[in-house]
């Protein structure tokens, strides 16, 4: 097919699209930054220029992975977000459905579905989250943004019989978390496998697999993240005791942990479960936490990347995506 391919320069872009090529896909890459794989350079939130995007390029599929994200609030002002990531899906949404196409794959995030109270962490045990779980009120303009998206794509399936797929990805960015500071950045990275974090090469596996498998699914939401082995009874001890849980299923943790002078989690207030992607989807992501510390007793380079000097390419006045 051919694919169109947005935010071709971001993190996740410079990923899926040789995975979209090596599964036998052309890819028609659109991005506001220049890139290896950006062959339109321009803005989703323009609609003239997604419809010549379109009309040259014979466009089939849509993988729609462009956004403003949670880092550029700091950036940019809260229209931004909404031309982007709620006008600019609704752009690609319209053209999709006028040429007719069977596949539109969005890529969402699991940080709408946290609210201000689940942010706090007040309960006494973590909160197991999936698909079903609600009502969602996201705490913040990227959140309302995504959900917002998300509301169109099942919109324009239930009036334009258009087949979405929305992937509702957890953590997956290099760079240091923008919050926390008292962990060092992959000791952090490594915890989050354990809860909300997925490597980038499993994030752009999933969206060649929704892209497939979309006329089968018709319109659904799956959660993206990294496979753990707890289960709902843990969660009260998960929050009150994350490393004793951890070491149950890993009895080495600590031990292996202590020679990098890094440490578990004390608390774990909330896991994402992505379950149902790899019983309805049938996908599961290859890297999870028991490969971070395998690498690590075996002094082999880490299953994911971090790069604190990552800087996304939409940040900056402009705020485009």
């Amino acid at each position: 097919m051919r694919v169109l391919l947005t935010g071709s320069s971001g993190w996740l872009g410079r990923f899926l699209a040789p995975r979209l090529r090596a599964a036998g896909h052309g890819v028609t890459g659109l991005d506001v930054a220049p890139g290896a794989d950006t062959q339109i350079v321009g803005s989703v939130a323009s609609k003239a220029v997604v419809e010549r995007v379109f009309s040259e390029h014979a466009i089939e599929a849509v993988v729609h992975a462009a956004a403003l994200h949670k880092p550029d609030i700091a950036h940019c002002p809260p229209q931004a977000f909404i031309d982007v990531n709620v006008t600019g899906t609704l752009n690609l949404l319209e053209a999709a459905a006028a040429a007719g196409h069977q596949r539109f794959i969005f890529t969402s995030t699991t940080s709408l579905m946290i609210s201000q109270a689940i942010r706090q962490e007040a309960g006494s045990a973590a909160v197991w989250l999936d698909e079903n779980s609600g009502p969602l009120a996201p705490r913040n303009i990227y959140g309302v943004t995504k959900l917002a998206a998300e509301g169109l794509c099942r919109l324009y399936h239930l009036e334009r019989g258009l087949n979405c797929v929305i992937l509702r990805t957890g953590r997956f960015f290099p760079e240091e978390d923008d919050t926390l500071r008292d962990i060092a950045g992959p000791n952090l990275k490594a915890n989050e496998f354990l809860n909300r974090r997925l490597t980038v090469e499993d994030a752009a596996d999933a969206h060649v697999v929704a892209l497939e498998r979309a006329p089968a699914l018709g319109c659904d939401t799956f959660i993206i993240s990294s496979p753990f082995p707890f289960s709902p009874a843990d969660a009260a001890e998960l929050k009150r005791d994350a490393a004793a849980v951890v070491v149950r299923y890993f009895p080495d943790a600590v031990a292996v942990y202590a020679q990098h002078n890094w440490r578990l989690p004390t608390s774990i207030g909330r896991l994402y479960d992505a379950g149902r992607a790899e019983r309805v989807l049938g996908f599961r992501c290859r890297t999870d936490f028991a490969q971070v510390l395998e690498s690590l007793r075996t002094a082999s380079p880490l299953p994911f990347i971090h790069d604190p000097a990552f800087t996304s390419l939409r940040r900056g006045p402009q705020c485009h995506g």
